[in-house]
């Protein structure tokens, strides 16, 4: 493959000619969003700029919650611009939270995947503060799907739902990518979910039919790793779906992500009940 064939294969915003319409009409949403009544915003779980969530409470405080991490590959995009992305689970009677990370190349992978288990640790010691005190159901879009498969050993976390994620990294140090990343061996191998353990609690795996190559590679590649090691899997292709459409199936109540955690949490608390 030629430098570009590389930087190609992982460049979603080039693959899907209306993603920048795609993206600005998701951004505009989620301002509007963020001022709904009841929504708490930028509680700090540390120092940093980005270390914020951002809440939307369900009337019962023990309701599931949905962790939504962004993604961006690592170094775009805020939690801010994916608000909209609560209204359908919301209307459902469930708890979204997002919470934001640092950004390479102010901080490294390892540093980034850190600080979502410390937000996590502030989730489950503050959450029932602010009304969440529900099973959180963890989650992610791209890199946010990465971390969110690094962290879904957290205590606090009963399940994990990840969105056309990036699970070798191997790959991306030869991308255009890295240029902000700087990957070395030993983070791709410590922070590459499929080089990992696999951790025994449910997760399912969802990309879009009409994602790039590479992404449903990484996706199906996944899903067969955890299902060769007996890890409860569920893989999901969206049919017709690209990158960014994707969002539209969790951001719809009547959406096939949406149902897939509601699905998740439901068989929770049977396994619980039992």
């Amino acid at each position: 493959m030629t430098q570009a064939d590389r930087d190609a294969a992982y460049n979603n915003a080039a693959a899907v000619a209306d993603s920048a319409t795609l993206n600005g009409a998701r951004i505009a949403a989620s301002l509007s969003y963020r001022n709904r009544p009841g929504t708490i915003l930028d509680l700090k779980y540390g120092s940093g700029a980005r270390q914020a969530w951002d809440l939307f409470p369900a009337a019962d405080p023990g309701a599931p919650c949905l962790v939504f991490i962004h993604g961006g590959y690592w170094q775009m995009n805020r939690r801010e611009d994916f608000a909209i992305l609560a209204e359908g689970l919301v209307s459902l009677g469930w708890s979204v939270a997002m919470p934001g990370y640092s950004l390479a190349p102010e901080a490294r992978l390892a540093e980034i995947a850190i600080e979502i288990r410390r937000a996590l640790d502030w989730l489950a010691d503050d959450g029932h503060k602010h009304g969440i005190a529900g099973p959180i159901l963890l989650s992610g879009w791209s890199a946010g799907a990465h971390l969110a498969a690094l962290a879904l050993d957290h205590p606090a976390v009963a399940a994990g739902l990840a969105l056309a994620g990036i699970y070798e990294l191997a790959p991306l140090r030869e991308t255009y990518l890295n240029a902000k990343l700087n990957l070395s061996d030993a983070e791709i191998a410590r922070l590459s979910p499929i080089r990992l353990p696999a951790i025994n609690k449910p997760l399912v795996i969802a990309y879009g039919t009409d994602e790039l190559p590479a992404l449903i590679a990484q996706s199906r590649n996944f899903a067969a790793y955890r299902d060769n090691l007996r890890a409860p899997t569920t893989l999901i292709p969206v049919e017709g779906a690209n990158h960014f459409t994707l969002l539209d199936t969790l951001r719809r109540a009547d959406g096939v992500l949406a149902r897939h955690a509601c699905s998740l949490m439901v068989s929770r608390a049977s396994s619980d009940d039992d």
